[in-house]
């Protein structure tokens, strides 16, 4: 199932197929994470489990499995595309997942209904996280937990020997997420913002990435700049012989085996419901 090519204003990195194949990359480079800080949160089987912003459904379907027969996920996203992919693996999987599409402005969630939420790179699009984050902990059971994996310093992205095209790219896309709505470091605040709701942050951690063109964590940044170095192309960020240049530039890195390559920090944070 394709996802539709219209929705390419639902995220800043669109939603078309290109996109969709670069969040399966991503999804491999940073599944046993995930998978690490449900396994602190506790959440097992018989659990309903939110998954927040959960695009097409790579986390939805571990999720499925970890929840079990007897437990629920309910996976929200704005894209109906998404969603529709989601649904196609789970009639693949046969697993409990209900699917919601919408804004999260809109969400409708029941109080005291969940044992947990996962959320990563959702809320750093948001003009207010703080909106959406009082929905769930009112939906949270007490002692229900939250599960949030956000950029905390994006600007740490940063690569060796200098390139300076494919620097000016990356420089780029930042700056094309600060003249975004929301805060790209949204990692930074929540910390504080979750304590300031009442909830108890039990622990944080930092994610960090380093990858040489050899390894796998390397297809991770590569298809960022794939999918999105053209589209900040379109807005005006780059020009066309910039972007030409970063490219030929990204290809010699990949000749080069002392090239590294440093991928923006990320924070993990679990909370629970007092």
């Amino acid at each position: 199932m394709s996802v539709n090519n219209k929705e390419s204003n639902a995220y800043i990195l669109g939603t078309d197929p290109a996109e969709l194949k670069r969040l399966g990359v991503q999804h491999q480079i940073w599944a046993s994470e995930a998978l690490l800080g449900w396994t602190k949160a506790g959440f097992s089987s018989g659990m309903t489990i939110l998954d927040l912003g959960c695009g097409p459904g790579f986390c939805t379907m571990e999720l499925g499995y970890l929840v079990g027969d007897s437990g629920k996920v309910i996976a929200v996203d704005k894209s109906q595309g998404y969603i529709d992919y989601s649904k196609s693996l789970n009639q693949l999987h046969r697993l409990n997942i209900q699917t919601q599409v919408t804004d999260f402005a809109d969400l409708k969630l029941e109080d005291n209904s969940l044992d947990g939420m996962y959320c990563r790179w959702a809320l750093a699009w948001l003009s207010d996280p703080e909106q959406i984050l009082f929905k769930v902990l009112k939906a949270l059971k007490p002692g229900g937990k939250m599960v949030i994996h956000e950029y905390y310093h994006w600007r740490t992205h940063q690569i060796n020997p200098s390139k300076p095209h494919v620097e000016k790219a990356i420089a780029m896309c930042f700056k094309s997420f600060e003249d975004a709505p929301g805060n790209i470091d949204v990692g930074k605040e929540l910390p504080s913002l979750l304590s300031s709701m009442g909830m108890r942050i039990s622990s944080t951690r930092s994610m960090s990435k380093l990858s040489s063109p050899q390894e796998i964590i390397w297809q991770w940044p590569r298809s960022f700049y794939n999918v999105y170095w053209p589209k900040i192309q379109q807005m005006g960020y780059l020009t066309e012989t910039e972007l030409k240049q970063a490219r030929v530039e990204l290809k010699e890195m990949e000749k080069e085996p002392e090239t590294t390559l440093l991928c923006p920090l990320l924070i993990e944070i679990i909370a629970e419901k007092n």
